[in-house]
């Protein structure tokens, strides 16, 4: 047997939900697998959940917890990003925020991202051009032309089902892959050939 350097992109897709099941982590995991469709990736979701309570109480990185710590810091390693949350009166939510005020300034520098948000109605979908995209602009990251906004209506069962919602999640997708075309990924894997 012998062994060869392969690497898969890792991709980590983070919701600003509190609770599960959600719209936004539905709404991330689509855009996953859109993501995974068109190229093999290893996917880790994550939402605020995973961070568990202390994760609000960190003032500091060194005030995380284990868990907590472990949810920034695949944030900050991943090649690549999906975030999305919820729409809290008229912006995106204060804990999903907090989580990215722990995150060294310099550590998401031209990493793709793919902004979304999820909310009551179509009246919010501004929030990811208006917050979500100038936060990641603010960390120097490579977000992708087409954000994904899905309302209510957007979904059924849970899960997005709505074609035009489908259409922009695909349209993402293929972006954050055209994106990852010319990088390598972080780290190397050994298989066996």
């Amino acid at each position: 047997m012998t062994l060869r350097q392969t690497a898969r992109f890792r991709i980590v897709g983070f919701s600003g939900n509190t609770h599960r099941p959600s719209k936004s982590r539905a709404l991330v995991g689509a855009i996953a697998e859109a993501v995974a469709a068109r190229r093999p990736v290893d996917v880790q979701l994550l939402d605020i959940l995973d961070g568990g309570p202390e994760l609000g109480a960190a003032y500091t990185p060194n005030d995380l917890s284990a868990r907590s710590a472990a949810v920034v810091r695949a944030i900050a390693e991943a090649d690549a990003l999906i975030v999305a949350s919820p729409v809290y009166k008229g912006s995106y939510a204060g804990l999903f925020k907090h989580v990215f005020d722990l995150i060294d300034p310099a550590a998401l520098a031209d990493r793709p991202v793919i902004v979304a948000a999820t909310g009551g109605g179509h009246r919010h979908a501004l929030v990811v051009e208006h917050q979500l995209r100038p936060l990641f602009g603010f960390f120097g990251a490579h977000t992708v032309a087409t954000s994904v906004y899905a309302s209510d209506s957007e979904f059924s069962d849970g899960r997005p089902a709505d074609a035009a919602l489908e259409a922009r999640i695909g349209q993402a997708a293929g972006q954050l892959v055209e994106a990852l075309a010319h990088r390598t990924p972080r780290a190397s894997v050994p298989v066996a050939a």
